[in-house]
């Protein structure tokens, strides 16, 4: 899925779609780690989606000081991701963590676009701290997929 999160034109509308798709990417992880087969997979992925669970904590925690709404779910996001790693554990962990490892690609580039949104100051420390764990997730698969 190609993401369109980080080109909001408020800020509040782009805090409240990163954290839709951190919540879609915890979904997406539980669906994941059911399906591996690898306990070591299952452990890192398990990290992974404590990271998520970390930005949507403080990502609502910014929406809630700010008087705003924080989504319930990952809605049609959550959906599309969980759904692309259910297909994949038809095959194995390769393919799996290939379908997660798009997932990161498009949290990747909201956080990379976030980081840049020009209202972002001050959560912009925020978003740079979860870019990094953007980062590392993706780094972590395809590392992995590279050995598969």
């Amino acid at each position: 899925m190609v993401t369109t999160v980080g080109t909001e034109s408020t800020l509040s509308d782009l805090v409240q779609d990163l954290v839709q798709l951190d919540k879609a990417a915890i979904e997406a992880y539980g669906a994941a780690i059911e399906r591996l087969e690898s306990v070591e997979y299952k452990q890192q992925l398990s990290r992974f989606r404590q990271d998520h669970e970390e930005h949507t904590r403080t990502l609502g925690a910014w929406l809630h000081e700010h008087r705003q709404e924080t989504p319930a779910s990952g809605g049609m996001k959550q959906t599309l991701a969980s759904g692309k790693v259910a297909l994949a554990g038809l095959m194995g962990d390769k393919q799996i963590l290939e379908a997660m490892k798009t997932n990161e690609d498009d949290t990747n580039t909201a956080y990379e676009r976030a980081v840049n949104h020009r209202e972002a100051d001050g959560v912009r420390a925020t978003f740079e701290k979860n870019l990094g764990d953007e980062r590392r997730h993706r780094s972590w698969m395809e590392s992995v997929i590279a050995t598969l």
